[in-house]
């Protein structure tokens, strides 16, 4: 990385969204330079490209996250709701993949959606699924309920199928997320030991943070894209974790 890179990478980080334009008021080269360092940053981890912009990959920002890769994420929701059957109650624990489930079970109206997040809950308030948000404490970023009330909702209510979002995956650590809080909440969700289910895209894999989510073991079926690597869905499968591509 040279000192320009390593100035763009400060900004995206301290503003957590910016603008490709503004980038280029704020290093002085041009747009092509910009976006072919924005390239070269993606690639190397460093942060996430979006339409016109660039965000921090600590962004919790759930409509900025949406942006990244949404085509893929939408597959991977459509594919996701394939595994849900007409009357099924389901929960659903937060993240953008996870929205985009939520959205494409509410079109259906078949469903009953439980979720810790007002995220979800709002994205598909309009629909006609039956819909029931958790209490606990609001987080204003990730717009998710966390803490001692949720987990005892979680504890006291009843799915049969749980979709999960993670941040990170390695074989060092398992399925890892950047948030505690939401890692207990993950955690109490997997303990009811229903059917567990990992929504992710591949840019998760390789990536870690701080807290840990259960043992892979205990999840039912992993669902991401083919960008996965292949050692790692190898792994997984010898677990005993059913892997779907898409």
């Amino acid at each position: 990385m040279n000192s320009r890179q390593n100035e763009i990478l400060q900004i995206v980080n301290e503003r957590k969204r910016v603008q490709v334009n503004e980038l280029v008021k704020a290093v002085s080269v041009s747009g092509v330079t910009i976006r072919q360092d924005l390239t070269y940053l993606e690639q190397e981890g460093y942060l996430k490209r979006v339409h016109g912009a660039a965000v921090a990959l600590q962004s919790d920002d759930i409509d900025t996250r949406l942006e990244v890769r949404f085509d893929i994420k939408q597959t991977l929701a459509c594919k996701a709701a394939d595994l849900v059957a007409p009357n099924e109650t389901v929960l659903i624990e937060g993240g953008s993949a996870n929205a985009l489930l939520a959205r494409t079970l509410a079109a259906r109206g078949d469903v009953t959606i439980i979720t810790p997040s007002a995220y979800i809950a709002h994205l598909i308030r309009n629909s006609s699924a039956n819909i029931i948000l958790l209490g606990g404490v609001y987080q204003h970023q990730g717009e998710s309920l966390v803490g001692t009330l949720t987990k005892l909702c979680i504890a006291n209510i009843h799915f049969s199928t749980a979709f999960l979002g993670i941040d990170g995956y390695h074989q060092d650590t398992g399925f890892t997320s950047r948030d505690m809080m939401r890692a207990e909440i993950a955690d109490t969700i997997i303990n009811k030991k229903r059917r567990n289910i990992v929504l992710t895209d591949s840019s998760k894999f390789g990536q870690i943070y701080p807290s840990s989510i259960s043992q892979p073991s205990e999840f039912s079926i992993l669902l991401t894209d083919n960008g996965a690597p292949e050692e790692d869905i190898a792994y997984l499968r010898a677990q005993g974790i059913e892997v779907i591509l898409e």
